[in-house]
């Protein structure tokens, strides 16, 4: 207990250079903020205000400017250099619901801070207790514990992408259902996307909202070719991909869009009741390692055990 005391004791002056470096960081940060931000209001002082800029004087990227710079210089290590893996990253945060274009940035600025943040705090739990700083065992935990700081953000990020993406595959077919009903009674495309959005708001919110992001792009007049090829790269999922390329396929060659929706949701019927099949097939072959793991065992002591002691008394007599 002494030693570790000596031992924390030698670590105190480490401390004190890694706080007073991060503050005068932090210092000359705000400096280097204050100084950008008087720039920025000398030169819009020095023209006339725009009707905008009078009636949003303050508007909401300013308002987290510093939230966004220090995201910025905390992501900018781990930030992807070329425009595939850029691109790649935008798709992964899309997948997952998060659209903005601070979203890889933000994402980047997390890796990074859980990363030094699990590292600092394996060091605390792992060096006062180690005979050696330099020790390869000690310094095996904290790398353990700065690679999950690491890889953490990665996971949560998947588990949020599979959980967003299943609740998009369970709700499309009551929407496509849906979707295949109005446009059958007259409805054009963008109507009936409008319609199912209101009539399914309640149980199928992410779907929901998909589609309305996809309707107020067509209303901003972009083209439904292009507006449908987003919601299928956005969504991530294989039905809403093979349904975008079908509509725009019809859309293109000027057939019947409710045909293609009927064609579309017979297929995926039948492709969720091959799934069914084949979860049903799988479960006989899942149920054996429960069986041989567990009841198994129990069966044998309860069969064999009793004839296992009725021996083992002959034998001794």
């Amino acid at each position: 207990m002494l030693y570790a005391f000596f031992v924390m004791a030698d670590l105190i002056p480490l401390f004190v250079f890694v706080g007073i470096v991060a503050l005068i960081w932090s210092i000359l940060s705000m400096i280097s903020q204050r100084n950008s931000r008087a720039m920025e209001r000398l030169a819009r002082l020095s023209r006339p205000p725009s009707l905008a800029e009078v009636e949003a004087p303050q508007s909401k990227a300013e308002r987290f400017q510093g939230l966004m710079e220090a995201a910025k210089s905390l992501s900018s290590p781990l930030m992807p250099q070329s425009e595939l893996e850029q691109s790649a990253l935008k798709t992964k945060l899309a997948n997952a619901g998060f659209r903005s274009d601070a979203a890889p940035m933000i994402y980047s600025g997390i890796r990074f801070a859980t990363f030094v943040g699990f590292a600092l705090l394996g060091g605390l739990i792992f060096l006062p207790g180690a005979a050696n700083l330099l020790d390869f065992h000690t310094l095996k935990w904290v790398i353990v514990m700065a690679g999950v700081g690491f890889y953490l953000p990665s996971i949560i990020l998947w588990w949020i992408r599979r959980k967003r993406q299943e609740a998009i595959f369970l709700s499309l077919p009551d929407a496509l259902d849906l979707l295949v009903v109005c446009v059958e009674s007259g409805l054009g495309l963008d109507a009936a996307m409008r319609k199912v959005t209101d009539e399914m708001s309640e149980h199928a919110k992410i779907i929901c909202e998909e589609f309305s992001l996809a309707n107020f792009q067509l209303q901003m007049g972009r083209s439904r070719r292009e507006v449908l090829h987003d919601l299928g790269v956005r969504t991530g999922v294989d039905d809403v991909r093979s349904l975008a390329a079908i509509l725009i396929q019809a859309d293109r060659f000027g057939s019947s869009i409710a045909q293609a929706l009927r064609v579309q949701s017979d297929s995926m019927r039948t492709r969720r009741k091959q799934l069914a099949e084949e979860k049903a097939a799988k479960t006989a072959v899942q149920l054996l390692f429960p069986l041989i793991l567990f009841i198994f065992p129990g069966i044998f002591v309860v069969l064999v055990g009793p004839a296992a002691i009725n021996i083992m008394e002959h034998m001794l007599k």
